[in-house]
């Protein structure tokens, strides 16, 4: 698949663009970064040809089947209406939008033109998300009743990409990081519609940009009575970086146990009902990458480790938490 590349400016794109150089089934046509400093660094970085001057050009290009999308936040939304308009599939790092009303567009374009839009949900192909999933289609967990999720981050101010803190940019710290465990709810958890009860954003550890709202938490409850406790702050020190062993944190309380894990701790604990002695379960490796997945959901194949649905269904889901905080 021939795949060009709009939006240099978040290093994920990169990892995007690795990807498809070490895979066989994919061609890269190219990529535009309307930003000189931005595009000098794709290029003398990562190896990035950009060589499109303008995105109406890459657009235009009729060998292009899809495009991947890497720019600010507040630019991703738009792109994409453009690409879905011009026969495009869309990869986005995300969030792949900033409103829910861009969201909604979006929804509507791929559905009129049949072009499909994934993004790097890279959790979902953790070896340790593969082994959850299984536990709780086993039935050990029981009814899950409670969860907390956290994940915070680093601020890394100064080498996170300054636009984050530019006025409208962003789109929230909710949007941007509490995505990936909305997510984790219903890709393990099988929870997918919630009641927000109550959220907030609110300025910590940015004491350089006091607009800047680095901290966040919400309380939801889903439609199956599970409730839900999450902080998706960047309260992580600098230095410590995502070494921390509570990187993407889990707490799971079912009636058949409670389940303990995080991305950036080794094991996968569950304490079974009934049981004195702490389980520790088995990784297990994914059938694919995201970008194996993005190919086979462009050819319509089934049984995907991330459909195009749930994909929307995360968006929408934490762009609505976020318009709630942003209410305060």
């Amino acid at each position: 698949m021939k795949i060009a590349f709009a939006g240099l400016r978040h290093d994920h794109i990169f990892a995007v663009h690795k990807m498809a150089l070490a895979q066989g089934e994919y061609e890269i046509t190219g990529a535009f970064e309307e930003n000189d400093a931005a595009r000098e660094r794709a290029e003398t970085a990562f190896g990035v040809n950009c060589r499109y001057p303008t995105y109406e050009a890459l657009l235009s290009d009729d060998t292009v089947e899809a495009v991947a999308l890497g720019g600010c936040y507040a630019h991703r939304g738009a792109m994409a209406i453009e690409a879905l308009k011009a026969g495009k599939h869309v990869l986005a790092d995300k969030p792949l939008c900033t409103d829910l009303s861009t969201l909604a567009e979006i929804e509507r374009l791929a559905g009129e033109t049949g072009k499909k839009v994934s993004g790097m949900f890279t959790m979902r192909y953790e070896p340790k998300l593969r082994a959850v999933v299984e536990l709780v289609k086993s039935g050990a967990l029981g009814e899950i009743n409670n969860i907390y999720f956290g994940g915070q981050h680093p601020l890394q101010y100064g080498r996170r990409p300054m636009w984050y803190f530019e006025e409208g940019m962003h789109g929230g710290v909710i949007n941007d990081i509490a995505i990936h465990g909305i997510d984790i709810l219903s890709f393990a958890f099988g929870l997918n519609r919630f009641d927000v009860l109550s959220a907030r954003c609110w300025n910590k550890y940015a004491d350089k940009e006091l607009q800047f709202k680095d901290s966040a938490q919400f309380m939801l409850a889903a439609d199956t009575g599970c409730g839900v406790l999450s902080d998706v702050s960047y309260a992580v020190p600098d230095g410590v970086e995502f070494g921390l062993p509570l990187y993407w944190q889990f707490n799971v309380w079912g009636t058949g146990g409670v389940l303990d894990f995080a991305i950036g701790k080794k094991d996968i604990l569950f304490w079974k009902k009934g049981c004195k002695e702490v389980q520790v379960l088995e990784e297990i490796a994914p059938e694919a990458d995201y970008m194996t997945d993005f190919l086979r959901l462009v050819r319509g194949e089934e049984n995907l480790i991330l459909p195009m649905a749930d994909v929307f269904a995360a968006t929408r889901n934490t762009l609505t938490i976020q318009a709630e905080a942003d209410k305060r």
